[in-house]
């Protein structure tokens, strides 16, 4: 193989590679608020912030936050 040949196939051979996601469920999970007040939290896995305005709002949580917030007291999953 000439100088950048080997380059060429470990760069194909490692995106083909990474492209490939793990066998894991990818939906989301649904919050709903029970506090009195607003509340921002940020996932502990996706590091994405959520925001609840107001008690009784739902919002769609990123299945890999869900155990976090599972452990906020005015938070309660929902089907």
């Amino acid at each position: 193989m000439c100088c950048g040949q080997k380059r060429n196939d470990f760069t194909s051979k490692t995106q083909s590679t990474s492209s490939q996601s793990p066998s894991t469920s990818t939906s989301d999970v649904n919050f709903e608020y029970t506090g009195e007040s607003a509340l921002s939290i940020t996932g502990s896995s996706t590091g994405r912030r959520y925001r609840f305005n107001r008690k009784g709002e739902v919002q769609s949580i990123d299945f890999r936050d869900a155990s976090g917030m599972m452990a906020v007291p005015v938070l309660r999953r929902v089907p």
